[in-house]
This record gives structure tokens, C-alpha cells and sequence, in this order.
């Protein structure tokens, strides 16, 4: 006989080209019977967040009255996660060529710290409250466990990327560079970290962000207004950091040619852009 495995690989290649007998048929059928405690610990780990990732799997937040409670946090975290989205993806292509684009690449970044500290705020408030045994948080439910593991790595990597980026428009060109730290290399390999954890965050999260700010099915939840206000001071208090990110990095847009890493320009002169 041929177990359930074995028929359903027999389906998949055609079923009739495959006897029931077959070696190849019995080969399966051994290594599908051979146990991989590993193997199964980690498609039980990955199972829920691809099924999330897709959108077939959806957390059932309760409602509450006036704010929304986890079904209202949930929005708020998904229409800010979006902001951050379009504006980490412009971040991106500022880095290829971050010479060249150096003036947008600061504007950028900087226009990502409010909302990357929302989103932040937002996540860590339903952090606490589940953990503080809040009971419609606890009906929730926790997210997966690798996005549990993955979370943090997000949160830390951002603020460090963040905060690196603003230490080299205080410091300067000439004063990023060398010494007991090194912020230019701090700056350049916590982004290459941000960016990876990142993208998998989003990879996890996309479609279900989109489902909750876009769907048509969705319920309405009390504190609508609410959180398209702090959204939209998020925003503005965003714009008004990367003017002033931007007012203070002249130095670093004046170097824009790539020169000054390699040369020092003779007092009173200066570099060109053509």
C-alpha cells in the first residue's frame, strides 16, 4: 500500500505515469515517514506568518468603545506602516546614489523619523498592554513568533540608522570620519541592516496592512478621526524635521561630487556641480 503522501506526489507528476509500486514512489514514501523534529519546528514557526503574508490568515482584533482598542491600534500601525513604506522605498533609491542625491537622501531620512517613532509607539502600546494582561490585548493575541523575533531587530536597527544619520549632519563631513567611532561606517552598515530586516517586515506585513487601511469589508471602529489626526501631525511634524535636517546639512550637500573623501579643496575655493 501506498500512504497519502505517495499518492498526493503520484497526483503531482501525473498520477497514472506512476505505478503504486515504483521505486520512486517508495523512496518518497520513506523519506516522508522519516521524522524531522527541526524541519517541522520551523514550518510550524513559518506557517502563520506566511498565511498572513498572503492574507488568508487574519487576526481577530476586538473593538472597544471610543478608541477602537487592538482593532483601532491595528489601523493606526497599518496606515503608518504604509507612510513608512513609500518613504523607505525613496530612501532606497537615494542610496544608489547617494552622492548625487545627497540632499533628498536627507530630506528622506529625516522625514522618517516621526513616523517611524509612531509606528514604534504604536506597536510598543499593544506590546505592553498584552503583557500587562489587558484583556481585549490578550483576546488579541500575539503576533507569530518569528515576527516576534523579527520586531525588535526592526525597531532597533531604524533607530539606529535614524539616529546615526543625524550624529553626521551634527558632526560634519570632517568630523564623521576616523577617531575611537567611526560614524560614517556606523551610519552605512546599519542601514545595510535596516534594510534587510526591514524588507522582510514588510514582505510579512504588506498585504495585511493593505486589507485593513483598504478593504471594503472592513467594519468602521470608533476613533477614526482620532488617528487620522496623529497621523497627520506625525506628518507634519515630519516635514518640519527635514527642513530643518536639510537647512543644517549644507557641508555634506557641498560634497555631493565625491571629492572630499580623497581631496581638501584650498581655503576660499570650492567644488562645482555641473
Amino acid at each position: 500500500m501506498v500512504d497519502s503522501g505517495s499518492a498526493r506526489y503520484g497526483d503531482r507528476e501525473g498520477g497514472s505515469n506512476y505505478s503504486k509500486g515504483s521505486p520512486r514512489i517508495r523512496c518518497h514514501a520513506g523519506a516522508v515517514s522519516t521524522p524531522h523534529p527541526a524541519r517541522e519546528r520551523l514550518v510550524a514557526l513559518a506557517e502563520p506568518v506566511y498565511e498572513q503574508a498572503i492574507g488568508r490568515q487574519h487576526r481577530k482584533d476586538p473593538v472597544l468603545p471610543r478608541t477602537g482598542g487592538p482593532a483601532g491600534n491595528a489601523r493606526l500601525t497599518a496606515w503608518t506602516g504604509l507612510v513608512l513604506l513609500v518613504l523607505f522605498l525613496a530612501e532606497l533609491v537615494t542610496a544608489l546614489d547617494v552622492r548625487g542625491l545627497m540632499g533628498w537622501h536627507v530630506a528622506i531620512g529625516a522625514l522618517l523619523i516621526p513616523p517611524a517613532l509612531l509606528k514604534t509607539a504604536s506597536t510598543g502600546w499593544r506590546i505592553v498592554r498584552y503583557y500587562r494582561g489587558h484583556e481585549a490585548y490578550r483576546a488579541a493575541g500575539p503576533p507569530p513568533v518569528l515576527l516576534r523575533v523579527l520586531g525588535p531587530l526592526v525597531v532597533v536597527s531604524t533607530l539606529v540608522v535614524l539616529g546615526t544619520g543625524i550624529l553626521l549632519i551634527l558632526l560634519g563631513p570632517d568630523r564623521s570620519r576616523g577617531g575611537l567611532i567611526d560614524a560614517s561606517f556606523l551610519h552605512k552598515g546599519s542601514f545595510v541592516i535596516w534594510a534587510a530586516v526591514t524588507g522582510l517586515h514588510t514582505l510579512a506585513r504588506l498585504v495585511p496592512a493593505i486589507q485593513l487601511a483598504f478593504s471594503r469589508k472592513n467594519a468602521p471602529v470608533p476613533g477614526q478621526v482620532s488617528r487620522l489626526a496623529v497621523l497627520l501631525v506625525a506628518c507634519m511634524v515630519a516635514a518640519v524635521v527635514a527642513a530643518a535636517v536639510f537647512a543644517g546639512s549644507g557641508a555634506w550637500r557641498s560634497i555631493r561630487l565625491g571629492f572630499h573623501d580623497h581631496f581638501r579643496s584650498p581655503p576660499g575655493t570650492h567644488f562645482v556641480h555641473r
